[in-house]
């Protein structure tokens, strides 16, 4: 028989994959996974059925340049600063491949990785694939904030890399000015890459500003910003995202992507393109687009004994179920959900590395249609 010694013994299956297998087991409604249930825009279908028949082989490698260029428009005219859309702009296939493909080209045996959790779950993995250590950091309950004296205790000599990840998946928190402000004067002068995290960019709520890592000239030559047009564009199936770099940063990211995943899938890109050029007004209404839902969702959580401190940002919101089963800890309320509701979440104490002692929040999904989140709100008011 042949001997396995596994490179990662530790890792178990995805709370996505065993939340939505028991959403479909039980036959359950599903506000655990985030992906929205209604159809992508109808002008963005037809530009991916016009598809030219000669368009369906391997793209660039890098990503279309069309798309590449409309993505470093985005960042003149949101952020102010330029990026070359030839050398500093990668196309990749979703989000998680990028984060993985600037981890593991970045990070050596030894170094540490600082993580705020809890954590989108990709993080930790591929830092323990490429040798690295990460340097949990616990975000506090309700708002879920940063505790900069905790950064300035975790940074050492061996700090090679901060995630930042804003708008926050699970807990919905954005980082302010003053966040980054404090990122700066903590590593100014250190030899530490910042790795930003921003898929949910276009959607944050009630008037607040979106700062990304490139907002800050300070940071923009040891940063990478991660984007997702599947969020943005309601195709997450499409799995199309996007890293924009400074050219010393992406050349590092390039050399190991091209072996990762080499590209991106083309028709997507090309359909993907066509409709930000034809339609520019949708990133501009998608986080009003949004807020409604998220305002329809808590206005029906006001009829149930869950509680709620509105979401700042993402399409996921936080529900505080301590008034119904304090005798419960996340995961158990979850399954009890399932199992006695028909209604499957997701618990956020599995994104810590060590969950706090009393964590009563549930994350759920209100990408969703009218009366899926109807359906939704008549279930929990009668738990």
């Amino acid at each position: 028989m042949i001997q396995i010694d596994s490179k990662f013994p530790q890792a178990g299956t995805t709370i996505f994959t065993v939340m939505s297998e028991l959403a479909e087991r039980l036959q359950a409604l599903n506000l655990s996974q985030g992906f929205p249930d209604f159809a992508p825009p109808k002008a963005l279908l037809d530009a991916f059925h016009q598809v030219s028949d000669f368009a369906h082989q391997y793209p660039a490698g890098h990503g279309i340049l069309a798309l590449r260029q409309l993505i470093s428009e985005q960042y003149q005219q949101q952020h102010q600063i330029h990026f070359d859309p030839v050398n500093e702009v990668t196309i990749t296939a979703g989000a998680t491949i990028a984060i993985y493909s600037a981890i593991q080209a970045l990070i050596h045996p030894q170094d540490e990785v600082i993580v705020f959790d809890p954590a989108y779950d990709s993080y930790a993995p591929a830092i323990h694939l490429a040798g690295g250590k990460t340097v949990h950091i616990a975000l506090q309950a309700p708002d879920f904030q940063v505790d900069w004296n905790q950064v300035h205790a975790a940074i050492t000599s061996r700090t090679r890399m901060i995630i930042v990840n804003t708008p926050h998946n699970p807990t919905g928190s954005i980082w302010c000015k003053e966040d980054w402000l404090n990122l700066i004067q903590l590593i100014e002068n250190k030899n530490i890459i910042v790795l930003s995290d921003e898929v949910y960019e276009h959607l944050v709520f009630d008037g607040q500003r979106h700062y990304s890592v490139m907002d800050f000239p300070e940071l923009q030559d040891r940063a990478l910003a991660i984007g997702s047009f599947g969020k943005s564009f309601h195709v997450t199936g499409w799995r199309t995202g996007y890293c924009v770099a400074k050219a010393a940063l992406m050349r590092e990211l390039r050399q190991v992507y091209q072996f990762a995943n080499f590209c991106g899938v083309q028709p997507c890109q090309i359909a993907l393109a066509q409709f930000m050029q034809q339609s520019p007004e949708h990133l501009k209404t998608l986080a009003n687009f949004y807020q409604q839902k998220r305002d329809f969702f808590l206005e029906g959580i006001q009829h149930s004994r869950f509680s709620a401190q509105p979401s700042q940002g993402t399409y996921f919101q936080l529900l505080d179920y301590s008034a119904i089963r304090d005798d419960l800890n996340d995961v158990e309320m979850c399954q009890w959900l399932a199992e006695q509701h028909r209604i499957v979440s997701i618990p956020i104490s599995v994104f810590y590395q060590q969950p706090p002692q009393h964590l009563p929040y549930l994350r759920f999904c209100f990408a969703k249609k009218t009366e899926t989140l109807q359906q939704a709100l008549d279930i929990l008011s009668n738990c």
